[in-house]
């Protein structure tokens, strides 16, 4: 099964097992410092993601405070209904504490329910059309759902991040895109 980069990990078993097979190979004395540094890599993939929105945006003498971003996508990977896990709660989290005005979509939840480690209740997803993407300054790309239409992402929005590749095969307006 490929794996492909994206804004962090996600679900009910790539985020926990190796921890598990970490701490039970420390019962016989071996080390597992790639499963230890690969750990530290995907925890840290949604704040580089953060970074990287503020950056952008700074490029385009925009502060992240007070910005509007739309986060596409708070299931943990593609065409499921399931955010265990999820980079993307990450992501509003920090955006959130930034002070960014953040909105998502998702067409596998219309709202994000209270969870053990974040209480966005009162979030629902927004209904995505050119003019409601033409008044975000970012909309960031978190989950490449099928049903998400990229190219009139890129062009009704002012800046795109995208943290999936997502926007691969748009040829136009490649300068609103910045690849996370």
């Amino acid at each position: 099964m490929p794996f492909y980069p994206g804004p962090g990990l996600g679900g009910h078993c790539i985020p926990v097992d190796p921890f598990y097979l970490s701490w039970k190979a420390r019962e016989y004395d071996f080390a597992t410092r790639f499963i230890e540094l690969a750990g530290e890599v995907n925890t840290a993939m949604p704040y580089h993601v953060v970074d990287a929105t503020a950056a952008a945006l700074n490029e385009r003498q925009k502060s992240i405070k007070g910005s509007r971003i739309m986060v596409l996508g708070v299931a943990y990977k593609k065409d499921v209904d399931d955010m265990r896990e999820s980079p993307s709660l990450k992501i509003i989290e920090q955006l959130t504490l930034r002070g960014a005005k953040v909105d998502y979509n998702d067409p596998y939840f219309p709202q994000i329910p209270k969870l053990r480690h974040y209480n966005f209740q009162g979030m629902k997803s927004v209904a995505i059309d050119s003019k409601t993407l033409a008044g975000y300054d970012c909309v960031m790309i978190a989950t490449d759902h099928t049903s998400y239409d990229y190219q009139m992402i890129v062009e009704s929005s002012q800046l795109v991040i995208d943290a999936r590749n997502a926007t691969r095969r748009i040829s136009r307006n490649r300068n609103k895109i910045v690849q996370v």
